[in-house]
């Protein structure tokens, strides 16, 4: 579910306030999902609501892009009774985000885009530039830190999220010609090889 977060959305009727963000958010998925890149307008013509109102929650497309992107309310993929074999619990991630590039590759490949169609002031607004797939990473390898510093393990977590994203993938499919479970199979061998050779050097 979308959170409230603008100060019109924080006072007076907040639970309906927060179903029509929530429709809004919605309709802009399921218009991506058919491989578009939805405006304010489009989003609000789907979700049966009037452009003045939709305007009070996202004043622009790529806010609402960015409200509606599929990574912006996750905060780990790993289980409650994670394993603490570094190798197993990076799998269990990259397995899982990989699979949620496959499972929503249109708005990926939409926000990707726009993210190199924005300037840099919005683009470090948009969700491929906030860094949490980079944080899921470092939690899978988070067993790691008595042998390496932080800073050690961030830089393997930032090498493993540029194998492993929306545009590695994008590569192997359009450029390398691979099929998609080609292409997640490789990001996730991709991800153990790194692991593999960060340990060699412990």
């Amino acid at each position: 579910m979308s959170t409230v977060s603008s100060a019109y959305e924080q006072n007076g009727r907040v639970s309906q306030k927060r179903r029509t963000r929530d429709a809004l958010v919605a309709a802009a998925r399921e218009l991506v999902a058919q491989g578009r890149a939805p405006t304010v307008e489009e989003a609000a013509e789907t979700a049966a609501i009037s452009r003045t109102t939709a305007y009070r929650y996202f004043p622009n497309q790529r806010a609402l892009l960015a409200a509606a992107h599929p990574e912006t309310a996750t905060e780990s993929y790993l289980p409650d009774d994670a394993p603490n074999d570094v190798a197993v619990r990076l799998d269990l991630v990259v397995e899982a985000f990989t699979r949620l590039v496959v499972e929503t590759e249109g708005q990926q490949r939409t926000m990707l885009r726009l993210s190199l169609e924005a300037s840099d002031a919005e683009r470090a607004q948009l969700p491929l530039r906030q860094g949490r797939a980079i944080k899921w990473i470092e939690e899978a390898l988070s067993p790691l830190q008595p042998t390496m510093s932080p800073s050690e393990v961030h830089r393997l977590a930032v090498a493993i999220r540029s194998a492993t994203g929306i545009e590695a993938f994008v590569w192997l499919i359009d450029v390398a010609g691979l099929s998609r479970d080609e292409a997640t199979s490789l990001m996730r061998w991709s991800a153990q090889a790194m692991l593999d050779a960060a340990r060699v050097k412990l």
